[in-house]
Order: C-alpha cells, then structure tokens, then sequence
C-alpha cells in the first residue's frame, strides 16, 4: 500500500463483508461501550445469533472480568482466520469516505491508516499524531493479548483533524455521487445509519495534499498564534485512545524482529474534522459501584476547606446548576451515595478542568478499597439510573468546548483521562471494516 512518509499515512487495503452478509447484524458497538449494561449485549447476541458478525471477531469489554477470557480470545483469532479463509471478507483498496447518521445529524469520515512511527502516548508528547487524554499504561496488558496473534483489526478508533475552512474531508461530500458505494444500511439498537464509498484517485490526491497544507508549519503557527518551530500536531485522538496505545505498544514490541515494513506499523482509523457540525463532545460522568467508606467524609478530607457540598432539589436543578458553573469554583454533581442529588463545589482546583479536580481524588479512593470498582459512562439518565442504586454513587461532569480541544493539547499536553467523548454511546463508532496486520 501507498505510504505518505511526510503526514504519517498510508492509503490502506481494507477488508469488507462480501456481498449478501446481513450488514444488520455484522456491525456491533465499539467493545467499550455499555460495559454497566450486560442488557445491551445481550440484546446484540439475541440479533445477531448465528450470522457472520463482528460481535465473534471483538472482545466486548463487558465481559473482560468474566472467566474464559483467554479462551475467548482463542475464538476470535480463529473466527477471524475463517472469516478470510471462507472469503466472508474481501479486500478493498484506497481510502474509504464515511457518513453516520443519528439524530437527525451526519457525520462525515475518511478511513486510512495513521504510522504508529508518528505517534507517542507519552506525558509530554510532540509528535504528528498525539494522545488527548492521559494513557492508561495498566489498561493495555489485557488489549494487547487479543491484538497479539490477530490477524485482523477491527477498528473504533476516531481521529480528529483540525480544519476550519473544511478542505479534507468535505469536499468528498459534494463528490460522493462519483464514487462507488461500498456500504449502506441501518445500525442495530436505535444508532442509525451507515454509509461508505470507494474514494477514487483523483480525490485521494486531493486528501493528501489537503492534509500536507494543514501540516505545513507556516498554517500551524498562524491557526494557534504559536511560535514557528513548535512540533505539528496534525492528528489528535477522539475515540480509541487506549485501542491506538495498544497498537502503538506491540508495535515497539516487534519491530525488531519483523522489520519496518510490516503492517503491524500501521492502524486503520476514521478520520473527523473537529469543525464538522454534526460531531458534538459529550461529558463522561463517573459512578462507583459497591462503595465501602464514606465518599463525602473522604473528599471532605482530601480537599479540606475548599470542598463544599450542598443538597440540590432535583436532577435537572443540579445539571443546570453544573453545565452553567463559570468562575474560578469548580462544580461536580453527585448522584446516589446515601443522597439523591447535590453539588460539590471545589475551591482553588488543582487542575483546570473539574475532571481532572474529581480524578485526582477518585484513583486514590478506588485503589484504596473506596469502593469495588468505577465505570465511566454516557449521559445524564444513565448516570442517575446507575447511580440511585444501593450502595452507588456518581459524579456529573460539564462537557469542554471542541474548539478548545488542540490547542489545550498543544500547549497543555494531554488532558485528564475521559475527559470527553465524540457523542453518547449509541454515537460511537461501529465495527465495519477490517485490515490485515500480519503477513
């Protein structure tokens, strides 16, 4: 495949069902969605049943803690070589242009593969293509054993670019009716449409050269008001973080034994412009399960004279007490814990951001035995759901603005992990396409 050194791309041969596969039942959720739900899975095993789908070729994070996890993954690997073997999946080359639709509002992606030559998930980052969320290091063990051995990748990886006048993706969007159509059908459990095209390559030299003009340093500087030699930063995560660290590790675990040229040195990811209309970040609120210790008496104790909690009516007067917070106070809401609603409010923060206030207490009070575990979660009726349950308690976030989103990183570095999320769960990105990365 093409390799574009310069932006740290390659023009991909992507993997596609082959005619007459029920495409209803082939594309599941991203596997870190609805990991509190065990309902939700169910339901996708119900519709999908016996037919060939993603479902058997993904490890759905909701059962990662459940035994037979390492002969899960012996399945997958399996499943995957048959599903080639069996000629279920057929291959594509080139760029592929995306558009989801939900709600009434259409995304619009580009699928291609980023060089993991170009990336670093490191605090500190200065590389082409950057983390924006702090790595996990402790969650990549249990991801690398099912990418390990795999032939296949099924991505949910979503990758912003910054572009304001809208000169990569979008002019694909004028030109879909000149490329053939590769996919197109209705998403399972109320999440839409998806649509795909075979980008031809007059357009997927416009692309290249779009995103050259984004990486030219003059533009970089003059969009960020930033000095001249400050290193690009072209692609940002948005969804996928820990999946491209993933990819990104066994990468550095086997490039000496297998050589540069390898697939496994690169990932297929979708692409979204940050200015596209319909892309909105959501907040990712927190709730803790089985809580063993006092969690108010703990933040009182943690935070000292700067924590402040106060009892709210209802939770649509404490969400718009939250989402209308401005000041130097940094405000939280909490749902469940003994309580129904409240709000906290955190003087002198130790972090710009309240996510980051409320994790820097949230990591000790888990690790400590606080509570049995902590999830991360999509909207405002899941979080009050979960969290109302005996012996729960959860933490509403305000979301960030989008147009914050690369200069924060830029000048700031990666921010407090699940800070944000590109939509709310049934938002999230489909398993569609596959890519080899083995020889």
């Amino acid at each position: 495949m093409k390799i574009i050194s310069d932006i740290g791309i390659q023009i991909p041969q992507i993997y596609l069902p082959k005619p007459g596969v029920d495409l209803h039942k082939w594309a599941v959720i991203a596997c870190d969605q609805f990991t509190s739900e065990p309902e939700y899975w169910h339901e996708v095993e119900k519709i999908v049943g016996d037919a060939p789908s993603t479902l058997k070729l993904t490890f759905p994070e909701v059962y990662l803690e459940q035994p037979g996890g390492e002969e899960r993954i012996q399945h997958i690997q399996l499943a995957m070589r048959k599903s080639m073997d069996d000629g279920v999946l057929q291959p594509h080359d080139g760029f592929v242009y995306v558009e989801r639709t939900i709600n009434g509002k259409t995304r619009k992606g580009v699928m291609l593969c980023l060089d993991l030559e170009c990336y670093d998930f490191n605090k500190g980052s200065s590389s082409l293509i950057r983390a924006t969320e702090g790595t996990i290091i402790d969650r990549l063990p249990p991801r690398m054993k099912i990418r390990e051995g795999a032939l296949l990748e099924f991505p949910h990886i979503l990758v912003l670019i910054d572009d304001p006048n809208k000169t990569v993706i979008e002019p694909l969007t004028a030109a879909k009716s000149k490329f053939d159509k590769l996919y197109d059908f209705d998403l399972m459990l109320d999440s839409g449409h998806l649509a795909g095209y075979a980008v031809n390559a007059d357009f997927e030299n416009q692309v290249v050269e779009a995103l050259r003009g984004l990486a030219k340093p003059e533009t970089f500087a003059s969009k960020y008001d930033l000095e001249a030699n400050l290193p690009i930063l072209l692609f940002a995560m948005g969804d996928g973080n820990h999946s491209l660290a993933t990819a990104k590790a066994i990468w550095e675990k086997i490039k000496g034994e297998v050589g540069m040229d390898h697939p496994a040195r690169y990932a297929l990811v979708e692409i979204e412009n940050v200015h596209d209309e319909a892309l909105e970040f959501e907040p990712i609120h927190r709730v803790l399960f089985g809580l063993k210790k006092d969690i108010f008496a703990e933040m009182q104790s943690f935070f000292g004279a700067n924590y402040k909690y106060s009892p709210i009516a209802s939770g649509a007067d404490m969400i718009q007490q939250v989402d209308n917070a401005d000041g130097e106070k940094q405000l939280i809401g909490v749902v469940g814990g003994g309580q129904q609603f409240g709000v906290i409010e955190i003087s002198n923060p130790p972090t710009n951001l309240a996510v980051g206030t409320l994790q820097s207490f949230l990591d000790g009070f888990v690790k400590n035995g606080g509570a049995e575990k902590i999830d991360y979660v999509h909207g405002e009726d899941v979080v009050e759901r979960l969290s109302l349950q005996n012996g729960n308690v959860g933490f509403y976030l305000a979301g960030m603005h989008k147009n914050e989103l690369f200069k924060t990183v830029i000048l700031d570095g990666a921010l407090p992990r699940k800070t944000f999320s590109m939509g709310e769960a049934r938002e999230k990105r489909f398993y569609m396409e596959a890519r080899k990365i083995t020889k």
